[in-house]
């Protein structure tokens, strides 16, 4: 994914930072309960919400399990409307097409739709290496950018900034991307919004050549999906001359009438809409209508690695709405930085270390950046069992061995600091696999109960310096079942584990 995002600390170091930092924390809580509270009203208004949630998560599992066929469709459409399809392994594969299609026309300026995909890869920065800007339309992108910063939600990327840090980065930043913020600008929301458009409008009207992404790619037209709130999006889509797309391949759906199910769910989920204020559809070229050249990036970037996982797979379901993100009590406190990724909150805590790998310390920790609540699932317009991923991606992280990233194959080894846990969990094991031994264990346990501690020493005091441990009976249940349930004229009695019941 992005190289801005190497080297960064991993989970609990970050959000230990970010935790402390009490104005962000303030604009996550501000922003994140308002947005969860009207997507709340904007649900309870469909009668079949669960009918909905499970036809889109079934829409995705059946396009998962046929996603080569389907994907050869969409190439084939795409390419019979005008398009051009180009199909990208990696990051670099993708920023290396997406630089050479823009070197041919000559230009070295773009202007770009929101996309999460052109952040995985860091298009961005790819593209300012080769000497070509790359200018963000969408508002918060913009706030992003203008203030060198990374985004921080997968909806609304500048979360973390409220009205008045927006506006002192107008003032001070805007001028050296472009026109400058107004003499005097306030922070008022459409003072703000007001200042992008006036610095925004020259570039549409200057600029040939635009880069997306997509919500959806429909296989039997070739038709792209980008739905979007400001109409920034649909500037860049209409107006250059030249349009490149970078789409995630598990962004293909089937048919049209598939695309019904998810502009209801997404709208509603995402900016608790009913309906999204701008939709656009756009297949192949037309002549005398939009741009004259269209080309179409398929991006893997570990997602066939991905789909190879049974329990995993399931990450790519994802639309984006971003809905577990405002539910999420880690994400609320920790913020978005602390993830270290294009994605973050508990979706990107699934998906990252698959599309990355868990050979950085940062990606391992991310599958323990949750408190398994279950609040993500809940929400989850396409019903992502994160919580269950979540933890088979801890057994995978801590366990270690052989998985596959980006099409090699490695191997990866055994978190550091679960030695103890896995030897532990093995002695375990295997005392519960011995039902003599496991019995002496616990008359062991039950008569030196006095004399145990109330903390663990060595690794294990991390876990018990917020939580006791639990308090070892007088008595086990064997002892108990036998001294209140006396023999009777057949015998002893037995105790039910001992039966089988």
């Amino acid at each position: 994914m992005s190289g801005t995002y190497l080297g960064l600390p991993s989970f609990p170091k970050a959000a230990a930072a970010s935790t402390k930092d009490t104005q962000l924390r303030a604009n996550l809580t501000h922003a994140t309960h308002t947005i969860r509270d009207k997507r709340a009203k904007a649900i309870g208004e469909l009668e079949d919400w669960p009918q909905l949630r499970a036809a889109g998560a079934a829409v995705k599992d059946h396009t998962l399990r046929h996603l080569d066929h389907y994907l050869l469709q969409l190439e084939a459409s795409v390419t019979a409307a005008g398009g051009t399809v180009h199909w990208a392994t990696d990051a670099d594969d993708a920023n290396r097409i997406v630089t050479q299609l823009i070197r041919a026309t000559g230009e070295t300026e773009v202007v770009k739709v929101k996309s999460m995909a052109t952040q995985e890869i860091g298009l961005n920065t790819a593209l300012a290496e080769a000497g070509i800007t790359a200018y963000e339309t969408d508002l918060a992108e913009l706030i992003v950018q203008l203030g060198d910063d990374q985004p921080s939600h997968i909806l609304v990327p500048a979360i973390h900034k409220n009205r008045h840090q927006i506006r002192d980065i107008f003032t001070q930043n805007m001028a050296d991307w472009g026109r400058p913020a107004p003499t005097n600008l306030t922070d008022t929301p459409a003072d703000l919004a007001e200042a992008a458009r006036l610095h925004l409008r020259e570039k549409f009207l200057r600029t040939k050549i635009a880069v997306s992404g997509a919500n959806f790619m429909i296989a039997d037209t070739g038709t792209l999906v980008v739905v979007e709130s400001e109409g920034n999006g649909r500037m860049c889509l209409t107006l250059p001359d030249t349009l490149i797309s970078v789409v995630g391949i598990e962004k293909v759906i089937p048919t049209f009438t598939d695309l019904e199910i998810f502009l209801q769910t997404l709208p509603r989920s995402s900016t608790a809409e009913r309906m999204n204020p701008y939709t656009t559809l756009f297949t192949g070229t037309t002549p005398g209508d939009g741009p004259r050249a269209f080309h179409l990036v398929l991006l893997d970037n570990g997602r066939t690695d991905t789909l190879a996982d049974t329990t995993g797979r399931h990450a790519l379901r994802c639309i984006r709405c971003s809905a577990c993100l405002n539910v999420c009590p880690v994400y609320e406190r920790a913020g978005g930085h602390a993830y270290g990724s294009a994605y973050p909150g508990p979706i990107g805590a699934i998906l990252t270390p698959q599309l990355r790998g868990t050979t950085t310390p940062l990606d391992a920790s991310l599958p323990y950046a949750s408190t398994l609540c279950g609040a993500c699932y809940t929400v989850c317009p396409v019903a992502i069992n994160i919580p269950e991923i979540l933890t088979h991606l801890r057994e995978r992280t801590t366990q270690g061995g052989p998985t596959t990233t980006n099409g090699k194959k490695v191997t990866i080894k055994p978190a550091k600091g679960h030695t103890a846990e896995r030897t532990a969990m093995r002695a375990a094991r295997w005392t519960l696999d011995h039902p003599t031994l496991l019995r002496q264990a616990q008359n062991l346990a039950t008569r030196t109960r006095r004399l145990h501690p109330t903390r663990l020493p060595g690794p294990g005091k991390n876990w018990t310096h917020t939580r006791d441990l639990p308090t070892v009976p007088a008595q086990t249940f064997r002892d108990w079942w036998k001294n209140n349930h006396p023999t009777t004229a057949t015998g002893t009695a037995t105790a039910p584990e001992e039966t089988g019941q």
